[in-house]
C-alpha cells in the first residue's frame, strides 16, 4: 500500500467512525446488558471474544516479527517502536486471552457483532502497526522520543485508561454470587460517577496511545473508540433507568465523562 492509499484508508475509516457513531444512538448492539434477539444467531461470549479481539494481538504482532527480521537501515529507533507496539499487544492480550477466561455465566454475542469486531480489529491494528513500522517520519521515533513530555504524558494517561478498565471489569464480575441471575446497580471505583466505568478507561486508555504516538493511526483508534462506546454508554444509562427507575436516576450519574456526559 502506498502513503497515499494509506491516507484515503485513514479519512475512509474517520468517515465510517462519524456513521457508526450516528447509527449506534438508534441501533442499539444486542450483547451483555443489552443483549437481544434482533441480531440474529449468537455463539459463546468467551469464543466470541477470543475471535474477535485475536486479530488485533496478533496482526500487530506480525509487524514487530517483520521488521525485526528485516531489520530496515532507518533512523528510527526499534527500541521505541517494539515499546509502543507493546503496549497496544499489552492490551489486546488481555483482552483476547485473560478478560474472555475471567467471564462468568453462559451469555452469548451475535455473530454478525462478533464479525464486524473482527473486521474493526483488524483494519485498525493494520493502520497503527503501518504507521509505526511503515509510515512514521523517518527519524521521528528515535531513542529520546522515550523521555518527551509526548511519550511519558501518554504513557501515564494509558495506564491510568487500563487500570481503570481493568477494576471497572472486576467489580462487574463481581455484582452477583455464582447462580445469581438478577441485575445490580455497580457503584465502585469510577462506578460512582458514570454508568460505563470500563468504557472510560479504554476511552481513556486510547487518548493515551494517541498522545505517546503522537500519530494521525492512535488519534483515528482513539476517535473510534469514542464513537463506538459513547452511543452504547448512553443506552446502558437507559436500560438502567428503564430496569431500576428512580433508584438509578437519584445517583445522577453521567454515561461515559464524569460530571460532564
Amino acid at each position: 500500500m502506498t502513503l497515499n492509499s494509506y491516507y484515503i484508508l485513514m479519512a475512509a475509516m474517520m468517515l465510517m467512525a462519524i456513521l457508526v457513531f450516528i447509527a449506534l444512538f438508534r441501533f442499539k448492539a444486542g450483547y451483555g446488558y443489552l443483549s437481544s434477539s434482533n441480531w440474529g444467531p449468537k455463539i459463546n461470549n468467551k469464543t466470541a471474544w477470543v475471535l474477535m479481539e485475536s486479530p488485533s494481538f496478533f496482526l500487530m504482532l506480525l509487524f514487530v516479527l517483520e521488521h525485526f527480521n528485516s531489520k530496515p537501515v532507518s533512523s528510527n529507533s526499534a527500541t521505541v517502536l517494539y515499546i509502543m507496539a507493546g503496549f497496544f499487544m499489552l492490551h489486546y492480550f488481555q483482552r483476547s486471552f485473560v478478560f474472555p477466561l475471567l467471564m462468568r455465566g453462559h451469555s452469548k454475542m451475535p455473530i454478525v457483532i462478533m464479525a464486524m469486531g473482527i473486521v474493526f480489529n483488524s483494519i485498525n491494528s493494520y493502520i497503527i502497526g503501518s504507521w509505526l513500522f511503515r509510515y512514521a517520519p523517518d527519524g521521528m521515533y528515535r531513542i529520546e522520543w522515550l523521555s518527551s513530555p509526548k511519550f511519558i504524558a501518554g504513557a501515564v494517561i494509558f495506564f491510568t485508561g487500563m487500570a481503570i478498565n481493568l477494576y471497572s471489569d472486576h467489580v462487574i464480575r463481581h455484582l452477583r454470587k455464582p447462580g445469581d441471575t438478577k441485575h445490580y446497580i455497580p457503584k465502585k471505583g469510577m462506578y460512582k460517577y458514570v454508568t460505563s466505568a470500563n468504557y472510560f478507561g479504554e476511552v481513556t486508555e486510547w487518548i493515551g496511545y494517541a498522545i505517546l504516538t503522537w500519530s494521525p493511526a492512535g488519534l483515528l483508534f482513539a476517535i473510534w473508540t469514542f464513537a463506538n462506546l459513547a452511543p452504547r454508554a448512553k443506552s446502558l444509562t437507559e436500560k438502567y433507568e428503564q430496569e431500576f427507575g428512580d433508584e438509578y436516576k437519584q445517583l445522577n450519574k453521567k454515561n461515559l465523562i464524569p460530571f460532564l456526559w
